[in-house]
């Protein structure tokens, strides 16, 4: 059994990000059933998947005002760095740590949904963001000020957070 499911726990009500979150999910399970001479390209897959689903991420957060700096997007870059580097070691000889690094993905990545993704889908309900054509429906509804945190509730601008909790 793989270490991580797809479970309605990972939906966030956003068809496209949970249709990619729901692709990563099966990617990594089937990485955790590849025989050993197929692992390799599994994790290339599984590596090609996530550079366009974080950067699918990233390019929404651009769209409705996140800083191209925050947390998020920071996130996208250091976990797209480390699968990487584990691609260069497992191909040096060590395909071992693809497996521990799967195993760490697998609790890392229900943990990201639900606060730093659940935040974002979030974010783009309220602003009305298409996500295939970019456009924002209700405009009005954009931060004043680009958002520089990892746009999860807890980082909500502050003057933003006292006027939705009224």
């Amino acid at each position: 059994m793989p270490a991580l499911e797809w479970s309605e726990a990972l939906s966030l009500d956003l068809p496209l990000m949970d249709d990619t979150h729901r692709e990563f999910v099966d990617l990594l399970a089937a990485f955790d059933s590849a025989d050993d001479s197929a692992r390799l390209d599994a994790w290339r897959a599984l590596i090609d998947h996530t550079q366009v689903h974080f950067d699918q991420e990233d390019r929404w957060m651009r769209e409705t005002r996140f800083a191209a700096g925050n947390c998020h997007s920071v996130q996208h870059k250091v976990v797209l760095q480390v699968m990487r580097e584990g691609l260069k070691r497992a191909e040096a000889g060590e395909p071992e740590i693809l497996s521990m690094m799967s195993g760490e993905l697998a609790m890392w990545f229900p943990q990201h949904a639900q606060s730093m993704d659940a935040g974002l889908a979030l974010h783009l309900r309220r602003v009305g963001h298409d996500p295939l054509s970019g456009v924002v429906a209700h405009p009005d509804a954009l931060p004043r000020d680009e958002i520089s945190g990892c746009g999860s509730a807890a980082c909500t601008p502050h003057d933003e957070a006292q006027s939705s909790a009224a």
